[in-house]
């Protein structure tokens, strides 16, 4: 169990090597004089060790070397943490984690990725307490709004942490808060983390609208209905009390539906300027989370039956073929 008490000698570390993971290891740097680091990539683990950048992504970021305990080693890492933050894309997890031999049960385990376990429709919380039996407790997020892009210039940005245990929550929170990291507290896993989810496959949604020509007048209507979806399905799927106005639901909605950062967004731009879905996946960089959400959410409204046009529209889009340009008109009538 992690001490309040004990909090200056807790140690962290991150699973992962892209943008986010980057950034979040920038953050824990301005706090902590040693990171733990996990790096799957060769190339990115010798530029790490001996020039202090990620030749992949952020490369302007330059750490100091000092501050870094890299190794290709995830026993070794995990082993030497308190706490651990997964920050690899959801796609990859499971491979990332396929060498671990060291148990989780006795870490607090952090998601920074806002994703869906693909084929296993289950958000990554929930996998990570189903296949590695670490206790709901034991668990955390971080979430925006927030883009590795602007957290990397040290520009403000505020991020949430959520963990069921308020005490773990605030640990993690004297980890990451600093001059340009703002920060709050929620125990809400399950609202904050479904909605990091959702606001995935609305921004995909908002990025169809786009590359179909559509204007800011409708633009802002669709992003206004994303969000009363999205308080629906969190409402009716898991009540509790939350507001979700606030910027980890809201906010983190706004700024990737909105942002130019936002890979989601421009997965959707893509598709509305007439690219089949394996195209435009092709032309992306970086992985669109909101693709593999699309599919979770779909199979798992089979057991609500919420009403979600929107996600409706971008699943019928992306997995059945439909004409982005057909559903989007059809869409048009049902929105408020």
């Amino acid at each position: 169990m992690v001490h309040s008490e004990l909090n200056n000698r807790v140690t962290c570390a991150v699973i992962g090597h892209g943008s986010w993971a980057t950034a979040i290891v920038r953050i824990l740097c301005e706090n902590e004089s040693s990171v733990g680091w996990y790096v799957r990539n060769p190339e990115v683990l010798e530029s790490l060790s001996t020039a202090g950048r990620n030749p992949r992504y952020l490369n302007d970021l330059e750490f100091d070397t000092n501050q870094l305990k890299l190794s290709d080693d995830i026993n070794e890492v995990v082993a030497s943490a308190d706490i651990v933050i997964l920050a690899a894309p959801s796609a990859f997890l499971k491979m990332y984690l396929e060498p671990l031999t060291v148990s989780l049960q006795d870490k607090l385990v952090v998601s920074a990725i806002k994703g869906i376990i693909p084929n296993h429709y289950q958000t990554i919380v929930e996998y990570i307490h189903d296949e590695y039996n670490v206790p709901f407790s034991r668990l955390g997020i971080i979430t925006g709004p927030s883009h590795a892009e602007e957290v990397a210039q040290g520009k403000l940005s505020y991020l949430t942490v959520v963990c069921p245990d308020i005490d773990n929550a605030y640990i993690l929170e004297s980890k990451i808060k600093s001059s340009f990291i703002h920060t709050s507290c929620s125990t809400d896993l399950y609202g904050i983390e479904y909605a990091t989810v959702l606001k995935n496959i609305y921004a995909i949604a908002v990025g169809m609208a786009n590359g179909l020509g559509y204007g800011d007048n409708f633009i802002a209507v669709l992003t206004s209905n994303c969000a009363m979806e999205m308080s629906r399905f969190l409402r009716e799927s898991y009540p509790d009390l939350r507001e979700t106005r606030a910027s980890a639901y809201l906010g983190d909605l706004l700024v990737t539906c909105y942002s130019t950062h936002s890979r989601n967004r421009r997965l959707g731009l893509l598709v509305g300027r007439g690219l089949s879905t394996r195209s435009a996946l092709n032309e992306m960089t970086m992985v669109a989370e909101g693709y593999y959400a699309s599919a979770c959410i779909s199979h798992i409204n089979g057991r609500y039956n919420i009403d979600m046009p929107i996600a409706n529209m971008v699943y019928n889009v992306l997995y059945n073929g439909a004409s982005a340009r057909k559903e989007m008109k059809k869409l048009c009538s049902e929105l408020i």
